[in-house]
């Protein structure tokens, strides 16, 4: 039988989880920051639009609407939340797929495979959810800069996690 079908059976990778936990935050921490100058320098709506559109996620979007973009610490507290755990859980899940396709295992691959993933992320939340009318509000984000940003995230984070993964050996 195994003739048939091969002697290599499919076995479960490990996943580094703090290391996932920590590029994902760590990489959401890089594109708040490069978010926050960029809007600060060339949007119009100032610095503070990303987090009147992530906030709204869990506090509503009579709140954004009614708080524009000024800057709030209520709003921008929960958008902060809520964009670390978010980046928290596609940290783990990255790594999770990466680690079971053997994409962590160079630095160019790694890259590769985060900047893909930062494409199927932005496509899950634009184009998906935003599509299937969840958070009509982000509709407004849609575009070249939000996929070039997720792009940017998904290849941090990957870079990240191939950078402070233990191997086997490492324990």
């Amino acid at each position: 039988m195994d003739t048939l079908v091969g002697s290599h059976s499919w076995k479960w990778r490990a996943v580094d989880w703090t290391a996932a936990a920590v590029s994902g935050l760590a990489a959401g921490a890089v594109l708040m920051v490069l978010d926050l100058l960029w809007s600060s320098l060339f949007s119009p709506e100032g610095p503070w639009r990303t987090s009147h559109m992530i906030a709204p996620i869990f506090i509503g979007d009579a709140t954004y609407r009614a708080t524009g973009y000024a800057f709030s610490t209520a709003v921008v507290g929960v958008a902060l939340a809520v964009h670390y755990v978010l980046g928290i859980a596609f940290g783990l899940i990255m790594a999770a797929i990466m680690a079971q396709f053997r994409a962590d295992g160079s630095p160019g691959t790694a890259a590769a495979a985060g900047g893909i993933l930062g494409m199927a992320l932005y496509l899950v939340n634009f184009d998906l959810l935003v599509g299937l009318g969840f958070f009509p509000w982000l509709v407004e984000m849609q575009g070249p800069e939000t996929f070039a940003a997720h792009v940017l995230f998904g290849v941090v984070a990957a870079l990240l996690y191939w950078r402070l993964k233990r191997t086997e050996t490492e324990g």
